[in-house]
Order: structure tokens, then sequence, then C-alpha cells
């Protein structure tokens, strides 16, 4: 965004065509090359992650406008909006509509979850969507599980329930749907960096659990694995340092 048009655009009334048109203006084919990958489809502008950033300050406060903006279907909406939105601000119904229109894993993990997890419905939404037979709503879960024990304070926990989820993986990770083996194995890894008590139990469960395959079709990403996740978050002193936001 040049100087001249950055002035042009901190000067209008900024509405849900005028954000759209700059989506478009910031778009990339290289980058829709890349998101077509991770299983983003039509219609979308490919704009980068940083610049869409950059914009988050123009929908910030306007929880209407990025309400608008997801309900779009556009995938580079969507993510604005989930940058942008007050989580606190939505109902439950709203937040579980987000999840209906997640069409693939990455919004439903990379936007959803992370709203759901700073939202109001955060355990009720994760343990319901856990339970789901649909891969996409329960890969959700356990990532909105994951993004909620990184924000909130040990007290707060139930670490019996963290323990339980802690075995079932243990237990049925290898069987599991394809990507919520992934995200199955992001949460043993959020448990042994961001709860101190069950470092030692998530690290028994990485160690057990092995390396997790999945299928990420053509994309570069790989599966990190638990336990040298987990191992260089102890040699760093982080164990249990937790973060201000998932919502990046």
């Amino acid at each position: 965004m040049n100087n001249e048009n950055k002035k042009k655009f901190d000067t209008i009334n900024v509405d849900l065509e005028t954000m759209m048109d700059k989506l478009k203006e910031l778009g990339s084919d290289q980058i829709k090359k890349v998101l077509m990958k991770h299983g983003i489809q039509e219609p979308f502008y490919g704009t980068k992650i940083g610049d869409l950033k950059k914009l988050v300050k123009y929908v910030k406060k306007n929880d209407i406008l990025a309400r608008e903006l997801y309900n779009t279907g556009n995938y580079d909406a969507m993510y604005l909006a989930g940058l942008s939105i007050n989580p606190k601000s939505m109902t439950k119904a709203e937040v579980e509509g987000w999840l209906e229109k997640a069409y693939c894993n990455a919004i439903a993990v990379s936007i959803v979850s992370n709203v759901a997890a700073e939202s109001k419905f955060a355990l009720e939404l994760a343990r319901k969507w856990i339970k789901s037979d649909d891969e996409i709503i329960e890969s959700c879960g356990w990532s909105t599980m994951s993004n909620y024990i990184s924000i909130t304070e040990n007290n707060l926990i139930d670490m019996d329930e963290i323990r339980e989820l802690l075995n079932i993986i243990e237990t049925d990770i290898h069987n599991n749907k394809n990507k919520v083996r992934y995200n199955m194995n992001s949460f043993v890894i959020s448990v042994g960096s961001y709860i101190k008590e069950l470092n030692e139990r998530a690290l028994e469960v990485a160690k057990n659990i092995g390396k997790v395959n999945v299928s990420l079709g053509t994309t570069s990403c790989k599966v990190p694995v638990a336990e040298e996740y987990i191992q260089k978050v102890i040699a760093m002193n982080r164990v249990g340092r937790k973060r201000k936001t998932c919502i990046c």
C-alpha cells in the first residue's frame, strides 16, 4: 500500500465494498496458487497475511463490518474478519455459524478456532466439536481447546479433563481422521508447552505416539514431531508461558 493510496484509504468511510476492493487490489496470483494447495477455493484474491494485518485497524472496532466480511465467503475477507472481530461480542450461534461456513480445514483451524477460543463459549464449543464425526468440525474442536489452554491461566483449566484428552490421543490418534490427527498432535504440543504441571505427561504421550502421519497434499508443510517440539520449549525454559492472544 503506497503512501498516496494509504492517505486516500484513511480519509474515506470504510465499508464492505471499499474493503473488498482493497483486498482485490492487494491480491496476488502467486499467493492464490499457494492457498489453493491448502484447500482454499474461489472466491479469494490471494492477499498476503502481512497485508491483511495492515488492514485490521480499519475493521478492528467495527464488528458489523467484520461479520459482513466473513459472510462474503471470500477467504481473504474471512481471514480479515477473524483477525478483527471481538470474539466476546459474538453469540454462541454466531461462532457456530462461522464454523458452518468453514468449507475447509484451513478456515476452521486458522480462523474459527482462534475466535472460538477467545469467545465466551470456548470450552462448551470445543467439547462439543471434539465429539463430532465430521473431520473439519472435530479438527476445529481440538484446535480450539489447544488455543484455549495457551491463553488461559491454569487455575481456570480443568486438569483432569486435559489429562483425559491426552489419554484419548495416546490411544486413538493413529486411527483417527487425517486432519484430526494433525490437530490432536498439536494439542499434545500445546499441553506440553503451556501447562507446566502436565508437561511430563504430555512429553510421555508425545514419545508414545511418535511421528504422526498426515497427508498434507502438495503443500510443503510438515507435521511437527511433538516430542522434539516440547523438548525445544523445555530447553528454552518457556514451559508454562501463556500467550496474550491466539488471534494472529
